[in-house]
């Protein structure tokens, strides 16, 4: 398979299953070996009780050497708050720098070009672009179809300074954003381009050469590549995004609460913060009414670190590099090769189809995130809920609704702009979301998310295909007693 460090895309090669074939008699998947050796060594956790897991686009897991190197760590000694220069504080200082140091060469980044602020999600990361990032009037920021409402966000910002928002619906089968709509929407003004290197949704992974695209139209880019990273190489050596948010617990799966924004120093150097905090200031005067930040990374981390988790990262870091990115590359884009195979394999008696993908059926520039819905025998969307609730009574966890994501969710369902900017169905009486889903005449609220990881195997597919044939072949579905759907 080529690895591709300037979009990662995976093979469409790779999705040729003759008749008969299975991963087991597949050299491509027998080569990644090793990685259901260190699932029985390190994740024995998973295969307990009969459980499967499907969601690591939501979360990875973490290994049992991470919990044990951990407790090993503060066992071992004490550490204490940083920002003094007394023992125990020098101790957590020093296992800071060595995790940024850490992060900076797991990305193959310059320390003299890039720098590790940690945040405490990938969330954060993208709020403190956006609170601090020059928007004003002239000025773009422009956002892909598909982005997770984290990135959307970044839009109030900008509404509120005056720039002009942009929005590229995702198009198509394969709810991709067309590369002459990014094109033309950076030959206009200046600003900022967001999007992700990997959508949450559909699994789509976009081309990386945007990036020199905008910077070739004076844009900043912020590339979110919270579920690219995972799984696929990222290479800040060859691609220069400004900013990059990262949550770790997607990547390893421990620590929660530790994101972090890998950002080109002189990008950050452009941001204009709108208040200061404990840790963030070089010198401030109460009385004076001034303040100046401190003059490098630590100027946005606002007050005390989690410096107790953030080693934790480190060792998250080197475990990756141990197992090799390539190698957990490869195990997820065979595995989703399969998965595809077997959820678009899945028949009714009569031979209609039990599943409709969203995103692309093959392997060509997506990752190892699927989006589906389950059709009755009649071809009817099976609501999304009943699934939710089967499939957690079986012990399969996998994730519905819209995933955090409206753009690539109205895309999937065919909403137009016009449908979602009409007044009148805003102001229809509606109260609840399912009535908003009724005004729109939508026949479910979501999708159904699949998404492999680290250490899925092919015992994880076949469970969950053999499910959903079991649970909904030629079945009515058990509509009764849904609850009302909170949010999307």
């Amino acid at each position: 398979m080529r690895l591709c460090t300037r979009g990662c895309m995976m093979s469409a090669s790779t999705d040729g299953w003759a008749a008969g074939a299975t991963p087991g008699t597949d050299a491509e998947y027998a080569s990644t070996s090793r990685l259901d050796d260190l699932r029985a060594a390190e994740y024995r956790h998973l295969d307990a009780g009969g459980r499967t897991y499907l969601d690591y686009t939501g979360s990875g897991v973490a290994a049992e050497a991470q919990i044990r190197a951990h407790a090993r760590r503060l066992t071992g000694r004490c550490y204490g708050n940083p920002h003094s220069e007394n023992p125990t504080s020098r101790a957590s200082t020093e296992l800071v720098e060595r995790t940024r140091a850490a992060v900076l060469g797991f990305f193959n980044a310059s320390p003299d070009e890039y720098a590790v602020v940690f945040t405490p999600n990938a969330t954060g990361a993208c709020r403190l672009v956006g609170e601090a990032y020059p928007f004003g009037r002239g000025s773009r920021l422009v956002l892909t179809g598909d982005n997770h409402n984290s990135v959307n966000g970044i839009r109030e910002f900008a509404r509120a300074r005056g720039a002009q928002v942009v929005n590229l619906p995702v198009r198509g089968t394969e709810l991709r954003v067309p590369g002459g709509d990014v094109r033309d929407a950076l030959a206009r003004r200046r600003g900022l381009l967001v999007y992700p290197a990997q959508s949450n949704f559909t699994g789509v992974q976009h081309p990386l050469e945007w990036i020199d695209l905008a910077h070739a139209h004076g844009y900043d880019v912020l590339l979110d590549a919270a579920a690219f990273v995972p799984a696929n190489r990222l290479d800040l050596g060859r691609v220069r995004p400004d900013f990059v948010p990262v949550s770790w617990y997607k990547m390893f799966g421990y620590p929660t609460g530790v994101g972090a924004l890998v950002a080109r120093r002189a990008a950050l150097a452009r941001l204009r913060r709108p208040w200061f905090a404990g840790g963030t200031i070089q010198a401030v005067s109460a009385l004076g009414g001034w303040h100046v930040l401190a003059g490098d990374e630590t100027a946005f981390e606002d007050g005390t670190l989690n410096f107790l988790s953030i080693p934790d990262v480190e060792f998250g870091v080197r475990w990756i590099e141990d197992i090799g990115i390539d190698l957990i590359h490869r195990r997820v884009a065979r595995l989703t090769s399969w998965l595809l195979h077997r959820l678009t394999g899945l028949r009714h008696g009569a031979g209609s189809p039990m599943i409709r993908v969203y995103g692309p059926d093959g392997t060509d520039r997506r990752g190892g995130t699927v989006a589906f819905n389950v059709l009755d025998r009649h071809g009817r969307i099976v609501d999304e809920r009943i699934v939710a609730r089967d499939t957690a009574a079986g012990g399969i966890s996998v994730r519905t609704g819209c995933f955090c994501n409206p753009g690539a969710g109205e895309g999937a369902f065919g909403i137009s702009e016009r449908a979602l900017r009409d007044r009148r169905t805003l102001r229809g009486g509606m109260r609840t979301l399912d009535e908003y889903l009724d005004l729109l005449h939508l026949p479910s609220g979501g999708a159904v998310r699949a998404s492999l990881g680290l250490v899925s195997n092919v015992a994880d597919v076949e469970r969950l295909a053999a499910f959903l044939e079991e649970a909904y072949g030629d079945r009515e579905p058990d509509a009764r007693g849904l609850k009302p759907r909170e949010r999307c």
